[in-house]
């Protein structure tokens, strides 16, 4: 009989025991790769995913919850074999683990998308993604060629869209394997190709989504050296929008899907025709208008613009008008000329220089005697004057006073007349001027 002894006298409860296991088993594996295939994957009202994870010798339940789900870039199936990472927890309630994943990928993505991130990075230091190596697209090819599958999908809507927009454009499908191992070498030989015999414009490089696995053979470098050797631009329209391949980034133009590569390469011919019709509808009344412009410009200058023999005939006019001026200016002066002449030579028989000589010395014989006459009054009139003046001056005359008795008195040596005795002084020289004669005297 078994006794509790050899278990430290510890007895475990169900719920205990399952909680030290699933403490053990998280601690242990928090976090682990897996790789299986997916069976039984069922996603309830919830939005989570449950399935298990198989391989030839075991099965694990799984779950993946909704919010991890969104970022999944592909969508698992049955049967599917994935990789992916997840943590092991155990459900208490019926004792049993699952793995609850975090992140998944279909089986060989990792590999495969490490590949082709090295081989991106090497393309891109060889400048073979760079802008100045793409070529401008023809507005309006005349043949296109399509490399793609001649039996898929891709190749029906490239024709469906192209005969759409443009119906006048030639296709020409070079049908190729678009997966598998050959398929990398037949798509570059198909580019290489098109180049060698030049009848396209534009090459199409296409085909319908898949996996990574599925697209690998546009993500080889045969397959860009061949795009990025191509003379003829190239646009890559492969699998879904999501889609990334390196033949997209070596291409002069990717399109998200076939269709949207043939409509990329093919403008809308209804587009066009409606918009040349408003061209030429725009084109049409802007010539009317500058027709009618240049037409009302002509009449005016026609209007403007007289005849060479009308302007000859208002020359002549002209001419003639300032002629018969010219001839009525010249008889009046003339006549003029006839009159002023007859007056000046008859003026001159009348001022002959012995008349005029006559004429002016008689003039001059009256001018003398009358100037003489003139003479006489005028001394005469003098002297009638001057002997009535002197009768005035005469009382006035100081030789009259001297001559009654009276005589001046003046300083000698000033010459200053004395008025009065007190201003002289004893021994002053004095002069006296008398009616006749003067005397020179001294103070006593």
């Amino acid at each position: 009989m078994i006794s509790a002894e050899k278990n430290n006298g510890h007895i475990y409860t169900v719920a205990s025991l399952t909680r030290e296991i699933k403490f053990l088993l998280e601690d242990r594996y928090p976090f682990l790769w897996i790789t299986g295939e997916i069976s039984n994957f069922a996603t309830p009202a919830s939005g989570h995913s449950y399935f298990s994870l198989k391989d030839a010798n075991a099965v694990i339940s799984c779950v993946m919850f909704k919010g991890q789900k969104r970022r999944l870039a592909f969508t698992p199936e049955n049967g599917m074999k994935v990789t992916g990472m997840a943590r092991i927890s155990l459900y208490e309630p019926r004792g049993s683990y699952q793995l609850i994943f975090e992140h998944m990928e279909p089986e060989g993505a990792g590999s495969l998308q490490q590949a082709f991130e090295i081989l991106k990075k090497k393309l891109s230091d060889k400048g073979w993604f760079d802008a100045e190596h793409k070529k401008p697209l023809p507005f309006l090819p005349s043949k296109i060629s399509v490399i793609t599958s001649g039996t898929g999908a891709a190749v029906r809507d490239i024709i469906h869209v192209a005969t759409r927009r443009f119906p006048g454009c030639a296709l020409e499908v070079v049908p190729v394997k678009v997966q598998g191992d050959a398929a990398e070498h037949e798509i570059a030989g198909a580019l290489h190709l098109v180049n060698e015999r030049r009848t396209s414009d534009v090459i199409i490089l296409a085909r319908g989504g898949g996996s990574i696995e599925d697209l690998w053979a546009f993500n080889t470098e045969t397959v860009a050296r061949a795009v990025f050797e191509s003379d003829i631009p190239v646009i890559t329209g492969v699998g879904h929008e999501i889609d990334f391949t390196i033949a997209d980034f070596v291409s002069d133009l990717r399109a998200p899907t076939p269709s949207a590569a043939a409509e990329m390469a093919l403008p809308d011919q209804a587009e066009l025709t409606r918009q040349v019709t408003r061209l030429k509808a725009a084109l049409d009344q802007a010539m009317n208008k500058r027709l009618d412009f240049l037409e009302q410009r002509l009449q005016d200058l026609s209007a403007r613009l007289k005849s060479p023999a009308r302007v000859v005939d208002d020359f002549r006019f002209r001419i003639e008008d300032l002629e018969e001026r010219l001839h009525t200016s010249m008889n009046i002066r003339l006549a003029r000329n006839r009159e002023r002449l007859f007056w000046l030579r008859r003026t001159l028989d009348n001022t002959l220089p012995l008349t005029r000589i006559q004429e002016q010395a008689s003039h001059v014989q009256g001018l003398k005697s009358a100037l003489d006459q003139a003479m006489a009054r005028q001394m005469e009139g003098f002297r009638s004057r001057l002997r009535e003046l002197s009768a005035h001056l005469e009382p006035l005359n100081p030789t009259a006073i001297l001559d009654r008795g009276y005589s001046i008195t003046r300083e000698l040596e000033t010459g200053r007349v004395v008025m009065d005795a007190q201003t002289l002084a004893r021994d002053d020289r004095v002069e006296i001027i008398l009616s006749k004669g003067r005397l020179v005297t001294r103070v006593e």
